[in-house]
């Protein structure tokens, strides 16, 4: 009998931008765009594609951590709207995107996905982002 496959984060995730740590069921990633406030969720469990891949009891943890990271997110920015996706038609392995939007932002009012020219952050930004998101989620 073989063992189950390992967890590997696609390297077109890992290239997003780095990581915020690891909730019960999801690895987080904060996403290198100045124009938007964007993280993404990736369950660590492999071979995952859709929601329904996951069994029962670990798409309720996904759902939960959608919400305390869509809360986080909210807080942290003040924003108008928050866009929830899972969309996978560039990477397929499972990951849901949490965009904070505002009328008048880049791509406002159309999705985020593939408008413009992304914008990477600033360092001082970047450990901004990365240390709300970690102290929110209670992450070290």
């Amino acid at each position: 009998m073989t063992a189950p496959a390992a967890f590997q984060l696609d390297p077109r995730l890992e290239a997003d931008g780095p990581p915020v740590g690891d909730l019960p069921l999801c690895h987080l990633r904060l996403v290198d765009d100045a124009r938007f406030f964007w993280v993404v969720l990736v369950p660590r469990r492999a071979g995952l594609v859709e929601i329904i891949d996951l069994p029962a009891a670990d798409r309720l943890i996904l759902m939960e951590e959608i919400a305390a990271v869509s809360a986080a997110v909210k807080v942290a920015t003040g924003c108008a709207k928050l866009n929830v996706a899972a969309l996978g038609n560039m990477v397929s392995q499972l990951h849901v995107h949490v965009v904070a939007r505002n009328p008048g932002d880049a791509a406002w009012p159309g999705p985020v996905f593939g408008v413009g020219t992304r914008v990477p952050l600033a360092p001082a930004e970047r450990d901004r982002r990365l240390a709300t998101l970690r102290e929110r989620m209670a992450l070290s």
